[in-house]
């Protein structure tokens, strides 16, 4: 593969580990866990891998010569990193014993059902270090939940004499790593199962796992383009732009874009949520903003909107927890998707019948039809930057009308979301992802199953980080999923009384009115180390640092 010549500088990188990490290791335990809420119902689900303590690292003299081979499987969207979580975790695999084998499953859990796999060498690896996009082995979003799915793995893990599967992946992925790591312990088969946190949307993240791979780079990717549609904003003076983000259950990127780039206007949608807000309300709080500035002859702007903030409209959200539950019926299965359509309405309570015929027709169906492979709507498939623009103008019409706005109000729309899937991680993610790559392997080497690797103190110097091990039961509780209730990873939603919410909401008011752009800048790979070994301002709020 033909490389550009940053890739190729950027292959010599050697990424920082912590020190615990750089030779042999040692476990420590902590004391046992319990799942974050539901205790009774998650022990009983998961009587072999429920309380294990918490793992952390620590430095020895005493080497171990370990003879094992380990399957490792990318699962669910990309996230710059991905790449290094690999590599860190063959080249400890290998130090462990040169004659250990990794083999990736190709196109994510599937290729684990189907056997559908390769054997990464170091001419692969090497191919790929410090680079972003999980193309090394592809990734896929097939679930593991099936008792056949995980027979038809164990016949290929016998095959090659794997002694451990590592999944990478988000919160659903991460569950289904616990529920196979139960299985397989449960019958005894002496395989492992090791998750590592992966999703660009932030929103895997606890007292234990500070912060998801890919978070930080694709928050400064996206950052880098918000700031130069400001500066781009700043210099016609003429648009406002309205600038929808990823994070369909959190907000994270959204107030992390924020809080780098100083846009005039960012919703949040845990915010929306919990003060109840209507449509029409957040319409007029836009609204306000634009005629403010007008007010001062500045009929330009920009507005940050995740995209699942329509999910958090509580009427919306409401009439979707219904729409879930209709569409699950056997009975709708079958159907045609006007069909469903009609199906679905003569079901809904009157209340959310009511929002329902109230939506413009296409987000209607999006809300009613568009499911990804969990049950969720497919809130990236609606426009709202779009809708709300339109819903802006339409009231920006009115008040011209009633003489209470002067002046022009026009608009562009943009949406970020695969630019920054797959960009080349920042030195923060390719150091974070080789070290749980590297936590995932002692993991293994240690004998340990249904584990997250963790890196902790990720704002001190990287040599400083904590690495170790948690149980992924401890992160569980049960929730409604396609009508019935499940065991899942919390989902960590941006929490209004954090450090970085409340950063964010001081400010604001000024930055409606005033232009207060901040332009980030591109990714900075070399120089400085307070340029280009930052975290994010989100991570560096919450710890204070």
């Amino acid at each position: 593969m033909e490389k550009s010549a940053l890739q190729l500088a950027r292959a010599a990188y050697e990424p920082k580990l912590p020190k615990a990490l750089q030779g042999p290791v040692k476990v420590k335990e902590g004391a046992p866990t319990q799942s974050v809420d539901n205790q009774e119902e998650i022990k009983a689900l998961f009587p072999n891998t429920y309380g294990m303590p918490l793992i952390e690292f620590e430095a020895t003299d005493a080497a171990k010569d370990v003879r094992l081979n380990v399957g490792i499987i990318l699962s669910g969207g990309q996230a710059p990193g991905g790449h290094n979580v690999i590599t860190g975790l063959y080249d400890q695999i290998k130090k462990l014993n040169p004659e250990n084998r990794v083999y990736g499953f190709i196109l994510g859990p599937g290729g684990l059902v189907d056997h559908h796999y390769m054997e990464l060498t170091d001419d692969i690896i090497n191919d790929y270090r410090n680079t972003g996009g999980f193309d090394m082995i592809g990734s896929g979003r097939t679930k593991l939940e099936k008792i056949e799915q995980f027979e038809k793995g164990l016949q290929i893990i016998r095959e090659l004499d794997i002694k451990a599967v590592v999944i990478i992946g988000g919160d659903d992925s991460n569950t289904n790593a616990c529920v196979l790591a139960e299985y397989y312990a449960a019958k005894n088969y002496g395989v492992q199962v090791i998750g590592c946190p992966k999703t660009i949307d932030g929103d895997l993240k606890n007292d234990q796992i500070e912060t998801s791979f890919g978070f930080d780079t694709a928050c400064k990717t996206y950052a880098e383009l918000i700031g130069n549609i400001e500066r781009d904003c700043n210099s016609a003076r003429k648009y406002w732009h309205f600038i929808k983000v990823m994070g369909r259950s959190a907000s994270h990127i959204a107030l992390e874009c924020a809080l780098q780039c100083q846009p005039n206007i960012c919703l949040i949608s845990e915010e929306v949520e919990a003060k109840e807000l209507s449509l029409d309300d957040i319409v007029e709080y836009i609204a306000e903003a634009v005629a403010a500035r007008a007010a001062e002859g500045k009929y330009f702007g920009t507005v940050i909107i995740p995209e699942g903030v329509i999910e958090f409209i509580p009427a919306i959200k409401k009439l979707i927890a219904q729409l879930n539950d209709v569409l699950a019926m056997p009975e709708a299965q079958n159907l045609g998707r006007s069909e469903q359509i009609d199906f679905a309405k003569s079901h809904l309570s009157d209340e959310n019948l009511a929002v329902f015929n109230s939506l413009p027709t296409n987000v209607a169906r999006q809300l009613a039809l568009d499911r990804d492979p969990h049950g969720n709507v497919q809130v990236s498939l609606i426009e709202t930057e779009k809708l709300l623009s339109t819903m802006v103008a339409v009231k920006i019409e009115k008040w011209k009308k009633e003489g209470k706005y002067n002046g022009k109000f026009a608009t562009q729309h943009h949406f970020f979301g695969y630019e920054g899937r797959c960009a080349a991680p920042s030195n923060f993610d390719a150091d974070y992802c080789y070290a749980l790559g590297t936590s995932a392997a002692q993991l293994i080497a240690n004998g340990k199953t249904g584990y997250m690797a963790i890196v902790k103190n990720t704002t001190a110097p990287a040599s400083e980080w904590i690495a170790g091990g948690v149980p992924i039961t401890m992160m569980m509780n049960m929730e409604r999923r396609n009508g019935e209730m499940k065991p899942v990873i919390r989902k960590a939603l941006v929490d209004l009384d954090g450090a970085p919410f409340k950063t964010f909401a001081a400010q604001r008011e000024r930055w409606a009115k005033e232009t207060a752009y901040v332009y980030p800048g591109p990714i900075q790979y070399w120089g400085p180390s307070e340029v280009c070994d930052q975290p994010t301002k989100t991570l560096a709020l919450e710890q204070q640092k």
